[in-house]
């Protein structure tokens, strides 16, 4: 995938997300991810899926739920936005050499 194409996703997710105030969104900090409830994690994930799933069928929901727990569960992620953690996911998918 290329850059621009990520980025035009990313920023049709955070346009998409703009209106709805309670979400997550690719803007929010982890640490918010890491506090929202499950129904919003699902959310979130959801819609990362539908976006990305049809550039690699493998950035579904069930691998950003996954790949965005992890992020979130390691180290001290408190400044980064979930939208460098969803690029990290996407780059990770990307170089996994099971695929």
């Amino acid at each position: 995938m290329h850059a621009r194409d990520l980025t035009f996703v990313l920023g049709f997710m955070v346009f998409l997300t703009g209106a709805a105030e309670a979400r997550l969104s690719v803007v929010d900090k982890i640490s918010t991810y890491r506090r929202a409830p499950p129904a919003d994690r699902l959310d979130l994930a959801t819609r990362l899926g539908k976006s990305f799933s049809a550039l690699s069928p493998g950035l579904d929901k069930e691998y950003f739920l996954r790949c965005l727990e992890e992020t979130a569960n390691v180290g001290d992620p408190r400044d980064i936005e979930i939208e460098a953690a969803v690029k990290l996911c996407v780059a990770a998918e990307g170089a996994d050499p099971s695929k």
